[in-house]
């Protein structure tokens, strides 16, 4: 049995969901765009696993597009990223891809009693493809179910497609980069509108 890691902290479903980014140049960058680009990052939080097949590093490609659905649907009443305002997969249909992968995990509840008091987690014993996919979900899941969801946020500022955590209440843009594009670009608004 292996224990599943707590992603309720948001780590992983951030990691996984900001795969998608600005490209640094106006557009936008997909980290999964080849199999190559699902493999390295796989291999970067699951070292000790193989490399996907085409089919596996689709089913990657698929629950991504699912955490970012429910990323999206998880913002409201905040707008989303500008990527799930055109493509956005349903919540029925985002929610059944991640309770299959979760599902097929069989996840177990442990308990251990002890001098830190109670604390519960969750162990499985499947293996390779499953476990990646069911530990991604499974992230993504007690995330925006956690007590940091209510402070999820996509970035507004131009170009960005990034979701983050606010660390205060009248923060709008993921990092400081995006905070001075979106001064500048409102400035420049300003200027023309004169």
């Amino acid at each position: 049995m292996v224990a599943l890691p707590d992603g309720s902290e948001g780590e992983t479903a951030l990691a996984l969901v900001s795969t998608i980014a600005h490209d640094g140049h106006g557009g936008v960058a997909d980290f999964f765009a080849d199999d190559a680009g699902v493999n390295a990052w796989v291999a970067a939080r699951f070292p000790d696993l193989t490399p996907r097949s085409p089919a596996q590093a689709e089913r990657l490609r698929t629950l991504r597009f699912a955490a970012r659905s429910a990323f999206a649907a998880s913002v409201s009443p905040h707008p989303p990223s500008r990527v799930e305002r055109s493509r956005r997969m349903s919540d029925e249909e985002a929610a059944a891809v991640l309770r299959a992968a979760i599902n097929a995990l069989e996840p177990r509840t442990t308990v251990v009693i002890g001098d830190q008091g109670v604390q519960r987690g969750l162990d499985t014993s499947a293996q390779d493809q499953t476990f990646v996919e069911g530990a991604l979900a499974l992230a993504v899941v007690e995330f925006l179910t956690g007590p940091l969801a209510p402070r999820l946020r996509s970035c507004q500022a131009p170009r960005c497609v990034r979701y983050f955590v606010q660390q205060h209440g009248r923060q709008q843009w993921c990092k400081a980069s995006c905070g001075n594009r979106a001064r500048v670009a409102r400035f420049a608004d300003r200027q023309i509108s004169r």
